[in-house]
């Protein structure tokens, strides 16, 4: 909303530019009026080009809108109250309102319409049109207020996105869990249930042999330690399954991301050669995490490690991860060659290549954000995730 503002205020001031400069008095009112020009015109031009970077330092230093206004007024006198810096008056105090509520609006607009009825009052039309002198100061009153009113809605509108967004991700992470318990499920029947069929077999044979009117102690040796290793194997995979379920039935014992990364990383730098290093960041700790939620997460690393080896060539991989703000923030940067210009995922999925497009929809799994590319690195590639805390709190 305030690029758009800009944006007319730029059309605004090219149009009336042109009528202010033939009006200003030789010498220096004319170097003044260009001057101011250039100024009004820049400064819009800059904020309406990348207003996510200096938005911010107008939203601290309010004394640049008030340079500015003090500009816009000189160019005012010049060009006359009739002209189209008039809108751009107008435009101060609900680009006010937007960005600094309604005190901010409340000081624009009085300033402004101050500089209006003097304008007028200079140019002798106070007395003569009553109206036309006063129909912009009250204009600038209700844009005030309307750019206020504005803020407020877009404000609640951001609050209703952020809750939403809490509570698809709360969503997202349960039907995780969900479709973990339903995996688990069926590695039970077709892990744990098959050996121990075997087992069954296994012994069957076994005390079959053993009823024989000729024993043959060789066989009967073999098939007891095929039981016993059937069944060792049984137990251990009984044993994992049960640990999952049991961590996601207990959320203080969630997985710690943080130390398997670590291993994770350790493990990669043994196989590959290449360095790779784990730190944690942010604030102190990392919450458990549901296995589900972790094991998606723990995956995504590992294949943007995995990629950085094999397609990047780089001569390190970072790891970092922990909370910042409301975040959990999980990021993977290595400093090889990075993406070729213009990398999409639809290019990346006709081209066959299905490991990025893999990260993407597991990341949207659990309702997690996922950027991938140079981010605020020179060069490299980074792969960044960013869960909400609050979809981890699920019942």
């Amino acid at each position: 909303m305030c690029r758009h503002v800009f944006a007319f205020r730029l059309a605004m001031i090219a149009l009336a530019a042109p009528a202010a400069l033939l009006n200003a008095a030789p010498g220096l009112a004319t170097r003044l009026v260009s001057a101011a020009v250039v100024v009004t015109f820049m400064g819009s031009y800059v904020l309406f080009r990348d207003w996510e970077r200096f938005g911010p330092l107008l939203l601290r230093h309010p004394t640049l809108l008030a340079l500015d206004t003090l500009f816009g007024a000189l160019l005012l006198v010049a060009a006359g109250p009739d002209s189209t810096l008039a809108y751009v008056s107008v435009c101060t105090p609900f680009l006010a309102g937007l960005v600094y509520s309604w005190r901010g609006a409340a000081v624009f607009a009085s300033l402004q319409s101050l500089i209006l009825l003097l304008v007028h009052a200079a140019s002798k039309e106070l007395s003569t049109n009553l109206f036309q002198s006063v129909l912009f100061p009250g204009l600038c009153v209700i844009a005030g207020a309307a750019g206020v009113t504005l803020r407020n809605l877009l404000l609640r509108f951001g609050e209703a996105t952020r809750a939403l967004t809490t509570v698809q991700a709360r969503l997202a992470v349960t039907e995780a869990v969900a479709a973990e318990r339903a995996r688990l499920a069926r590695e039970m029947h077709d892990s744990v249930a098959k050996t121990l069929h075997g087992v069954a077999l296994a012994a069957d044979g076994l005390a079959g042999s053993a009823g024989a009117d000729r024993v043959d102690a060789a066989l009967v040796k073999q098939q007891a330690e095929l039981v016993a290793r059937s069944a060792r194997r049984a137990a251990a995979e009984s044993r994992e399954l049960l640990r999952d379920l049991r961590r996601e039935n207990d959320p203080e014992h969630g997985t710690d991301v943080l130390a398997e990364l670590t291993d994770h990383a350790r493990d990669f730098t043994a196989r590959t050669g290449l360095p790779a290093t784990c730190r944690p960041t942010g604030g102190p700790g990392v919450p458990p995490i549901p296995p589900a939620v972790a094991r998606q997460l723990l995956t995504i690393a590992a294949e943007a490690m995995e990629n950085a080896h094999r397609h990047a060539a780089p001569t390190r991989v970072d790891v970092h991860a922990g909370v910042h703000g409301d975040l959990l923030r999980v990021s993977v940067y290595d400093d090889g060659r990075g993406l070729p210009p213009g990398t999409s995922l639809d290019d990346l999925r006709r081209a066959g290549h299905f490991g990025l497009v893999g990260m993407v929809e597991r990341a949207a799994s659990v309702g997690a954000r996922i950027r991938i590319g140079r981010g605020p690195h020179p060069r490299g590639t980074e792969v960044l995730l960013e869960l909400p805390l609050e979809a981890l709190t699920t019942t």
